[in-house]
């Protein structure tokens, strides 16, 4: 079968499409015929060894899939990686039937990205009703969900956060109230103004470095920043209690793959979001999809933020 496989640690440019045998039948995980795998930011650190689980060579990269089983389902997947392939191994208790009118790369955005966000507001965060929250890279593809969702959930101010013009005016049609560049000089001024004045209820922030500082300084008293990203890969300022007790901050760090064992956690959002997106009320921006054999360039494109919405690969193609 057709493969992205890496054998050393790096960058895009370790990304090589390669011939690989198919992954044998196990107890327990359904084997896919995938048309279509999903690519997130997640992934560029797993490259290069430098997220939170170490990862281990030679490994064919990719966490999601959408695809059929051998028994004509459809479904969409997470894997322990292997999923930039024509065929690809999941846990049963992984896989997510896809309803009719749900297209692939829309159940890829979810999977991964819906689900963070969901949990991001609502297990982390505890959005209430009114609330201002601050959605970091809104136009990407854990933002611009999350901005939406914000607005779905009783929201009163939605303040995004995006690089350009274009992915400001982008982040304010999917429903933000207002868009504010993303530097981090001064950001903690733009936050507040935003904010007509007041400082924020809730950041969803995964740059990490300078913007998490400027984040933290934002938040009003209770105020919750959920931290879910190392984007810039520079390290925040190390946070002391009085920090956080002084203005009564909570600081909350979130890792999808500590729900997928919890019951209630991932099956259940999923289930929401799917049939959110089925009647319309959720839009799951697809922002490139490229052949299976452009993998690299996928990868580079997220890492010099060029992209929006989800990037997907066509592994048929």
């Amino acid at each position: 079968m057709r493969a992205i496989q890496i054998t050393e640690f790096g960058g895009p440019e370790v990304l090589r499409l390669t011939e690989l045998p198919e992954p044998a039948p196990q107890p327990g995980r359904l084997l896919i015929d995938v048309d279509s795998a999903g690519v997130n930011y997640a992934d560029t650190h797993t490259v290069e060894n430098s997220y939170l689980a170490a990862s281990s060579l030679p490994m064919v990269p990719g966490a999601e899939v959408v695809g059929r089983t051998a028994d004509g389902r459809r479904v969409v997947a997470l894997t322990d990686n292997g999923g930039y392939a024509e065929k690809a191994l999941a846990a049963e208790h992984l896989a997510h039937d896809v309803p009719d009118g749900v297209a692939d790369g829309q159940a890829l955005a979810l999977v991964i990205q819906g689900v963070t966000a969901w949990h991001l507001l609502r297990t982390c965060a505890r959005l209430a009703e009114g609330e201002s929250v601050v959605v970091h890279a809104a136009a990407g593809g854990t933002g611009s969900l999350a901005v939406q969702l914000a607005k779905e959930f009783g929201a009163g101010r939605v303040i995004a956060t995006a690089s350009t013009e274009e992915k400001r005016a982008l982040a304010l049609e999917l429903g933000a109230d207002v868009a504010v560049d993303a530097s981090p000089e001064d950001l903690t001024d733009r936050l507040v103004e935003a904010n007509g004045g007041r400082k924020v209820d809730a950041v969803l922030e995964m740059t990490g470095g300078p913007v998490f500082d400027a984040s933290l300084a934002a938040l009003a008293p209770f105020g919750r920043l959920v931290a879910y990203g190392m984007a810039s890969r520079v390290p925040p300022t190390p946070i002391e209690p009085a920090r956080l007790m002084g203005r009564s901050r909570s600081v909350i760090g979130f890792w999808l793959a500590h729900c997928l064992g919890r019951p209630g956690m991932y099956h259940e959002p999923l289930d929401e979001l799917l049939a959110m997106t089925a009647d319309g009320r959720l839009r799951p921006l697809i922002g490139a999809v490229h052949p299976l054999s452009e993998a690299a360039r996928a990868h580079e494109d997220l890492r010099a933020r060029r992209t929006t919405g989800k990037l997907v690969l066509d592994v048929r193609a």
